[in-house]
């Protein structure tokens, strides 16, 4: 591996990334080409085509013979929406150097994609926003479906509200619960601070197959506590929120930071205090720690079943190697990079994996 490319992506590119999650589907080749031939470009689906077909597995891989050891054959790559245009990145310049592998990708959710794609067996990776649960585990290696978890990058869990809510530029993790309890589910802004408008609050936010969701009830709701009020818009699509939140006077939502990162002059972000005084959402502060609760490790998961094929094994690889890349990780798509040492001890975990998957 020589590692990335130089490319020069477009403003128009990076908006496609994030609009491509709630289309149905697109390919892309190198930066926009639409050719329905699949073996030429990354196809990408959103969580309304998430039942739809996908060859099972990683289909026929092949490397092709003489000097050039051309690899091809198909990556089908399903979860979650906040990891979706960092994998899309990824393998669009993956192809930039392997044009015959094509690579399928699914918005489906972290819970959505394990349950329905990658433990399944239809999927060689499951993007997750959140570490794979135990009953999840179960039912993959029940499949002989044995994940292998790689940190590709650090994410800020971003609230978002409209531009013109000029009452509020801070909530404090109490009253971030208060309004996303099933157990409180305050019906305006002042029943939040008594301050605030005597408006009905409009709630926008991840379905219960997210990963999101699953780490904003760990987070801020707790895991034994009442429960995510469900009176809410809820979407797999990131793009939908926003569009919500820009809709209403009187909206809130959360979702992954590279989203609100394409979207500031569209939505405000809230900062959050955790009783140290109220932190705004960003790389820095995810990446210092400072941003607490809500800064969070975002993964991929290939099945060491797939690692055995060659193009799979080097897509792998290939992101691993550039996840500390700051022009693609957090220029491009908006997260924080790994550091030299996380890089080092997640390539070590792949090799082993790799090394396994071909011995046994």
């Amino acid at each position: 591996m020589t590692g990335v490319p130089d490319i020069h992506d477009t403003p128009s590119r990076r908006e496609f990334l994030l609009a491509s999650g709630a289309a149905g589907t697109v390919l892309v080749a190198g930066c926009l080409n639409n050719d329905n031939s699949g073996s030429d470009g990354i196809e990408t689906k959103g969580s309304g085509d998430s039942t739809g077909d996908m060859d099972s597995g990683s289909g026929e891989s092949t490397t092709e013979g003489g000097s050039s050891g051309q690899l091809s054959g198909t990556i089908d790559i399903a979860g979650s929406s906040t990891v979706f245009p960092l994998a899309t990145a990824m393998g669009e310049r993956f192809k930039k150097e392997h044009s015959q592998v094509k690579i399928n990708i699914q918005s489906t959710g972290s819970g959505g994609g394990f349950e329905n794609h990658f433990c399944p067996g239809r999927t060689d990776f499951n993007n997750a926003s959140r570490p794979i649960k135990e009953e999840e585990t179960s039912n993959c290696q029940g499949n002989n479906v044995n994940p292998v978890e790689l940190n590709v990058a650090t994410d800020a869990l971003t609230v978002v509200v409209n531009k013109e809510a000029n009452w509020v530029d801070c909530l404090t993790v109490e009253q971030l619960k208060k309004i996303w309890s099933a157990e409180t589910k305050p019906k305006t802004w002042k029943d939040i601070n008594s301050d605030w408008p005597d408006e009905d609050l409009e709630l926008y936010g991840p379905t219960d197959a997210s990963g999101t969701y699953d780490y904003f009830i760990e987070a801020i709701l707790g895991e034994e506590g009442p429960g995510h009020r469900q009176d809410y818009s809820a979407t797999e699509q990131d793009r939908q929120i926003i569009q919500g939140v820009k809709g209403s006077k009187n909206a809130i939502g959360y979702l992954g930071f590279a989203y609100y990162s394409e979207n500031k002059d569209a939505v405000k972000a809230l900062g959050i205090d955790d009783g140290n005084g109220c932190v705004d959402p960003s790389l820095e502060t995810a990446k210092s720690g400072k941003y607490t609760p809500l800064s969070r490790p975002l993964f991929t998961y290939p099945s060491k079943e797939s690692l055995a094929e060659e193009h799979v094994a080097e897509f792998a690889k290939f992101w691993i190697e550039n996840a500390t890349n700051k022009k693609i990780v957090a220029d491009e798509v908006g997260y924080v990079p790994l550091d030299s040492s996380q890089q080092e001890e997640q390539m070590k975990k792949l090799e082993s994996a790799i090394s396994e998957a071909k011995q046994g």
